[in-house]
């Protein structure tokens, strides 16, 4: 029995944000049913075929869930949707375009007058009202919009993050607030309206550079890897061609740095260096310094002397070294799935272990359509006629 097991959640989604966070539903053992176009379906099924000919992007938020084709421009599709969430679902979900969801009855005030347990999340680039309710948008416009964009790449150019972090915001905070209307629920018997904004979750995890910049302060610079305000911070060359990346926090690992790690004890009290200000206004000549004290010492080397001055550190890792990381191997982080091209890795929900959390298929497309229909009563026959008439 896992916590979600008996929800049952209906969703229309696409790209990341919303099968995000439904997929974390499914990993606690809602029933999520994804309802998805004849044909081609969520569109990030396409983005590439980098897993055995499926979607990366796919294949991480979409394990566990039901796929079920329905063309809901037309009106069969629309009767079998709507008996589908009024019989069956305890959460509604859905990041279509603005306005879409609206035009196929699938609002929130129309819902909750026919079932008023309903939990309806809507998530979008702006929020369901306001002067940019209208505007579409895409994860890099919203790290651009929100300023994340302004702090984040070199003093030359800004950057993008690899990953999708707008999406991802948005997908947890979309997730959080379904649990807690679950749980509201349970103490009320009433749904909620969620509204989501991916703008708002991003901007939430701006706060840093947001509070930096008070009232017309300077904004924190853009440092590349380093860090804008804390030096020494970020990636150093090594001398066998490698990086290390490591960071200090406060003056007792100054000092252990300057003695343990650079062997140079006399630095700790350089007027230049003796303050954090300091040392990040004389980041380029402190670099140096550093630079050449690593430049004869292998990143292992480097590594070590860092750890026995218990200093934070890193390897900077590619993806190959992350699939084979010994930290989340040795605490058997990595499951296999099912999929339609066989078993594939997928990386355990943080906070849960093997005996607790949903770990099942990434579902082809319309794979369970017909077993849905017929829960709802549909016969074989008139499913038949269903697929011909191209509802399904």
């Amino acid at each position: 029995m896992k916590p979600l097991t008996g929800i049952t959640v209906v969703t229309l989604e696409h790209a990341i944000a919303a099968p995000f966070a439904t997929r974390q539903l499914a990993d606690l053992g809602a029933r999520v049913i994804k309802i998805e176009r004849p044909g081609g379906g969520d569109f990030a099924r396409g983005y590439d075929e980098r897993v055995c000919g499926l979607s990366s992007h796919f294949v991480w938020a979409n394990r566990s869930k039901e796929s079920m084709t329905l063309d809901v421009k037309t009106e069969e599709a629309k009767v079998i949707l709507s008996r589908l969430i009024l019989e069956e679902a305890d959460v509604v979900v859905q990041n279509l375009a603005p306005g879409a969801a609206a035009r196929l009855g699938l609002s929130y005030e129309l819902l909750s007058s026919k079932k008023p347990s309903l939990i309806v999340c809507d998530i979008s680039g702006y929020g369901i009202d306001g002067p940019y309710r209208d505007k579409k948008a895409y994860d890099l416009l919203i790290q651009s919009e929100s300023g994340f964009l302004s702090v984040t790449g070199t003093e030359e150019e800004p950057s993008k993050a690899g990953p999708s972090i707008a999406d991802i915001a948005a997908g947890m905070y979309a997730y959080t607030n379904i649990l807690t209307a679950v749980l509201e629920r349970n103490k009320t018997g009433k749904g909620k309206h969620i509204d989501i904004s991916m703008l708002e979750s991003l901007v939430e995890w701006m706060n840093f550079p947001l509070y930096f910049s008070y009232k017309g302060a300077p904004p924190p610079k853009r440092s590349g890897a380093s860090h804008a305000t804390i030096y020494p911070y970020g990636p150093f060359p090594t001398g066998d061609g490698k990086t290390v990346m490591f960071g200090l926090q406060n003056e007792r690992e100054w000092f252990a740095f300057c003695s343990k790690v650079l062997q140079l004890p006399y630095l700790a009290s350089d007027a230049r260096f003796v303050t954090n200000s300091g040392r990040s206004e004389g980041r380029i000549a402190l670099r140096k310094i550093i630079v050449n004290a690593f430049s004869s010492l292998t990143a292992e080397k480097v590594i070590g002397l860092l750890d026995a001055a218990q200093i934070a550190n890193a390897r900077v890792n590619d993806m190959q070294a992350v699939w084979e990381h010994p930290q989340l191997m040795a605490r058997n982080r990595w499951q296999e799935i099912d999929s339609p091209v066989g078993k594939l890795p997928a990386l355990l929900p943080p906070g849960s272990d093997a005996r607790n959390v949903r770990m099942d298929a990434v579902p082809a497309l319309g794979e369970h359509t017909e077993g849905i229909l017929v829960e709802l009563g549909y016969t074989r026959e008139r499913i038949k006629m269903l697929r011909q008439a191209n509802a399904i």
